[in-house]
């Protein structure tokens, strides 16, 4: 049900994403508006790695971190989030709690960064990460000035909801 809700909220965010905004920052050092609302789509795809696998490696061949697509408009990121929360929804369903009290580690060019078990990477790692990149993505549209949707209750643009 957590993992429903957080979803349901990242999903309510990026349906307003405006497109002609993707390439705007708030900050030389941030990232534009349509990387991260693309991350934000994407983090779901995560979940089947950390529940299927020991350990996963972010950084393997010595290139970084996997590359997100280039999504561009707000039905892109909605459909990329709407698959990779399915796919996940589908790999939570069918995971055992025995493979949930497994331990996951990741690696960073083969070097360890952190070792937990999967339920809590899988609450740690991806949900808590998809919650505070959809609030990252509220600040983005508060200062272009497009209305913040309700998550868990009222919001500034929407206080009688």
């Amino acid at each position: 049900m957590a993992f429903d809700h957080i979803v349901a909220g990242c999903r309510a965010m990026l349906e307003i994403v405006p497109e002609d905004s993707l390439g705007w920052r708030p900050h030389e050092k941030s990232w534009t508006l349509g990387e991260l609302a693309t991350h934000i789509a994407m983090i779901p795809n995560w979940t089947m790695p950390t529940l299927t696998l020991s350990e996963f490696d972010i950084d393997s061949e010595g290139g970084g971190p996997p590359q997100n697509p280039e999504l561009g408009s707000a039905a892109e990121l909605v459909a990329a989030l709407d698959q990779s929360a399915a796919t996940a929804r589908a790999s939570i369903e069918s995971t055992s709690d025995e493979t949930f009290a497994s331990t996951w580690t990741m690696l960073v060019g083969g070097e360890p960064r952190f070792t937990m078990p999967k339920a809590v990477v899988l609450r740690s790692f991806i949900l808590d990460h998809l919650i505070h990149h959809r609030a990252q993505l509220g600040v983005y549209l508060r200062l272009l000035d497009v209305p913040v949707p309700q998550v868990f209750g009222p919001t500034a643009d929407f206080p009688d909801m």
